[in-house]
């Protein structure tokens, strides 16, 4: 069945479990919200939502470099020293910094994301919908539902992991926290690129040959 967008809200006002994983709980439970509950209890969600609230500024900085081409430095935090020293943990951060190298999202969270980042590529998507010929109606619908997927390729909570497409990062998250029971937080990531933003000088390598044939 379709999920409405009210549901998704009163299911993550009443267990702060995440979008993605209220939605899809909702479908799994035909929209009944009592046993989407439960569900996302049974998943250890809801127990590791509640736990987001609570300091976490202890944890690690870890690096991926990858043939000198590309890496990517991110911060991960968690409550206590034990658990930066838990090998699911480490193991958590070296993922998470190789992801980063490898997918290149540009925030952490949808949160992050300036919000005229957000209108300009709604008004981009509604101006596509329309050329395309849809109806005002299915407008809006077809604009959120297209948002999702922006919000997918730039943000890496909502990034399917590289390493396991079946699972997004926010939801390898959720399962870390459930799973060591504290509160652990992506804070703060870089990725560089060799060469990255510097202007190179475009040849023609035919022409080059040719030249030095000629000369």
């Amino acid at each position: 069945m379709a999920v409405t967008a009210e549901q998704v809200k009163e299911l993550r006002d009443r267990t702060n479990a995440g979008i993605m994983d209220c939605k899809k709980v909702l479908v799994e439970t035909d929209g009944n919200i009592d046993k989407a509950i439960e569900l996302l209890r049974e998943r250890g969600i809801a127990k590791a939502a509640k736990k987001a609230g609570r300091v976490a500024a202890e944890g690690l900085v870890e690096a991926y470099i990858h043939n000198g081409k590309y890496g990517a430095l991110v911060e991960v935090n968690s409550e206590t020293d034990f658990v930066a020293n838990n090998e699911d943990f480490k193991n958590f951060v070296k993922d998470i910094a190789m992801h980063i190298a490898a997918v290149g999202p540009k925030y952490v969270r949808r949160e992050e994301v300036p919000e005229a980042v957000v209108e300009a590529e709604r008004e981009t998507l509604r101006a596509q919908a329309l050329n395309e010929g849809k109806p005002e109606a299915v407008v809006e619908k077809m604009v959120e539902g297209r948002l999702n997927k922006f919000f997918e390729e730039i943000c890496l909570l909502d990034q399917k992991f590289v390493k396991d497409p079946d699972v997004t990062v926010g939801e390898l998250l959720t399962n870390l926290i459930a799973k060591i029971g504290e509160n652990i937080v992506i804070r703060r990531f870089a990725r560089f690129e060799r060469g990255e933003g510097i202007e190179k000088e475009e040849t023609n390598f035919a022409e080059e040959v040719m030249k030095q044939v000629n000369g």
